[in-house]
């Protein structure tokens, strides 16, 4: 493919220690970027424990957050976490977040799903304060390590709505949109201008998710079956299941479309386990 969008690969999480072998395969081939989802009250494994373990077998991609879902966590701890992380990998860390909307993630850590975009907004004020090495306040001392960067890790806000679109101009780095082309190009637009509207340099940085299945039939109905039950609480997941691409031909003309709206990276998401669909997406490419 002619195409200078990087691509990464969106881990599925349904057997952790075989992740191990997924990271070091896409650590030898094209992409550019290990993904991994999080939800608390599901059968996945925790991304920062994950992407820790994955970052420590890899040498060169980087390792994301897709996204972390900041409020179910305390927020001097998930600072001190990310920071470390961040430090141990030379800045490969890229955090992408966002507040979730399952209430049974919600009820599990005792955080209110009414008020969890203020809470991420006061959690952001406090964070990017400790990654700077400022005190944390009130007689508390600065949370260390300093991360690789001064600042923080590169930071990409995830969501739909106009108050998560402003967040990425407020605090972030870049967007990530789980979106098709024919939606996220208007999202897109939206963070532009506001990124714009906040007086910030160059452009934000945009990430695009598109979930994908490749391999024989089995691997195909093992993925779908795997992300319909992901989907289930939404009351929609044949509707989400039917998006998954499961051609090179789709795939390639995806990747090119989401180029064509001026995205820097595109994370191909797996939910099938064969790992050999890292060598069937890296012959994509």
């Amino acid at each position: 493919m002619n195409v200078d969008t990087n691509v990464g690969i969106g881990l599925p999480v349904g057997d952790p220690a075989a992740l191990l072998t997924w990271a070091r395969r896409a650590d030898a081939g094209p992409f550019s970027t290990l993904g991994l989802l999080d939800r608390l009250v599901y059968d996945n494994p925790e991304p920062l424990v994950a992407l820790a373990v994955l970052a420590g077998a890899t040498a060169r991609v980087r390792v994301q957050t897709e996204v972390l879902l900041a409020p179910l966590r305390d927020t001097a701890l998930l600072a001190k976490q990310a920071a470390t992380l961040d430090r141990m990998t030379d800045g490969r860390l890229v955090l992408g977040l966002g507040i979730g909307g399952r209430e049974d993630d919600h009820r599990a850590t005792g955080t209110d799903l009414r008020t969890r975009g203020r809470r991420l907004d006061r959690q952001m004020e406090t964070m990017c304060r400790l990654w700077h090495g400022e005190p944390y306040g009130d007689g508390v001392g600065p949370i260390g390590p300093v991360p690789a960067r001064l600042g923080g890790p590169e930071l990409l806000f995830g969501g739909f709505k106009p108050a998560a679109l402003e967040r990425v101009a407020r605090w972030g780095d870049g967007f990530l949109a789980a979106a098709a082309p024919s939606w996220a190009g208007g999202l897109f637009d939206t963070v532009r201008g506001f990124w714009k509207e906040y007086g910030r340099d160059g452009e934000p940085r945009l990430v695009a998710q598109v979930n994908v299945a490749l391999g024989p039939p089995a691997v195909i109905d093992d993925a779908r079956a795997r992300m319909h039950a992901y989907y289930a609480f939404t009351g929609m997941p044949d509707r989400m299941v039917d998006g998954m691409l499961t051609t090179p031909a789709d795939i390639r003309a995806a990747i090119t479309a989401y180029a064509d709206l001026g995205v820097d990276e595109v994370m191909l998401y797996c939910y099938g386990l064969d790992p050999d669909q890292v060598d069937r997406l890296a012959d994509v490419l």
